[in-house]
């Protein structure tokens, strides 16, 4: 019996070795398991910390520049203020060109009138105040931009400044061109729009300058100078057929007349005329030219006749009046105009000025000089 119930206990309890091998294949399964849902776990886990993270912030502008100062201003608000002004007074001369009406100056009385009324007011068609509008316009939105305004979204900094240097050196130019169509195509009118104009251009361009910096901007020179002799050819090629007009003559034709000569001649002056006459010396002017009236004053009224004159207008002067093919192809500039000696003197000019030009060698009179050729 007790083997018998040594031998029931002994199959009551399972194998060591059928216990090692039941419970292996468990425990691994087990493992497996934990190990898979440990992974899909992490994964899960990974995703929600991926979509709850922020999206990453834009990448900012690089910072422009900042731009040179002049006076503790920036060149920028500077341009911008210069500009402006030029704005508003191109604005004003706009509205007078496209309405007609008259120009105040207070200054010089009516010389504006007599230029921004005459050919030389409009450029290939255009009238003149209105490009220096749209000029001065755009000039005043680059430097705004440039002063950290964004106006214009996608400009880069380098390209602003260049493109105000260069409309700059533009302005300069044609202001240059146009103070020299004063000063010789209206001989003694003077226009004070014009005049604060060129200075306003000047300006701007000494601005820009400053603002690269004089060694820095000899990069650039050629560039300039391209430009500068672009605008120059444009310009003569639009005035090539422009005429110096009295304001006005587009209306009426003026009649010609004489100016009395009030003056008495001096023994120089009467000595001058002959020796000027001498030689073939003419003065080339105009009934209506006041300067011309006051060089024959300096003469005097004997003196003036004895002057080889030529008249430029004999039939008058306006609508279908011309002047002579003679002072056509002298290529005159204005007048009063001086041809001593294969020299050109514009404008009225005093005795002992045309005395010097003339190689005139006075004696035994007033003004008693001897002046030797050059």
């Amino acid at each position: 019996m007790a083997t018998i119930s040594a031998a029931l206990a002994i199959s009551f309890f399972p194998s060591p070795t059928r216990v090692a091998v039941a419970t292996t294949p468990s425990a691994s399964s087990r493992i497996k398991r934990a190990a898979r849902f440990r992974c899909c776990a992490e994964s899960s886990s990974q995703e929600q910390e991926t979509s709850a993270a922020p999206p990453a912030p834009p990448p900012e502008k690089p910072a422009r520049s900042p731009p040179s100062s002049l006076l503790g201003i920036s060149t920028s608000t500077w341009t911008a203020g210069v500009a402006g002004l030029g704005f508003l007074e191109t604005g004003y001369l706009t509205y007078l060109k496209l309405t007609g009406s008259e120009a105040f100056c207070p200054i010089t009385g009516a010389g504006c009138g007599d230029v921004l009324d005459s050919d030389y007011s409009v450029v290939f068609g255009i009238p003149l105040p209105l490009v220096g509008l749209v000029t001065y316009g755009l000039v005043t939105a680059l430097s705004l931009q440039e002063n950290g305004k964004d106006l214009l979204p996608g400009s880069d900094d380098l390209d602003i400044r260049l493109i105000l240097l260069l409309v700059a050196t533009s302005m300069a130019t044609a202001s240059a061109y146009f103070l020299y169509i004063l000063s010789t195509k209206f001989v003694g009118v003077s226009c004070s729009y014009c005049l604060l104009s060129a200075f306003l251009s000047f300006t701007l361009l000494f601005i820009r300058v400053k603002d690269f910096g004089f060694e820095r901007i000899q990069k650039f020179a050629g560039i300039q100078l391209a430009v500068a002799v672009i605008i120059a050819l444009a310009l003569t090629n639009s005035y090539s057929s422009a005429t110096t007009q009295l304001k006005g003559t587009d209306d009426f034709v003026l009649e010609p007349y004489e100016t009395e000569i009030t003056t008495e001649s001096s023994p120089f002056a009467i000595a001058l005329a002959r020796h000027l006459h001498s030689i073939g010396a003419k003065m080339y002017g105009a009934f209506w030219c006041s300067h011309c009236n006051e060089q024959k004053q300096m003469f005097g009224r004997e003196a003036t006749k004895i002057l080889d004159y030529v008249e430029c207008f004999p039939n008058g002067a306006g609508k279908g009046k011309k002047m002579t093919a003679e002072c056509a192809a002298a290529g005159l500039e204005g007048f009063p105009t001086w041809f001593i000696n294969g020299k050109v003197l514009s404008g009225d000019q005093e005795l002992e000025v045309l005395a010097e030009a003339s190689s005139f060698v006075a004696e035994g009179t007033e003004q008693s000089t001897e002046i030797s050729p050059n």
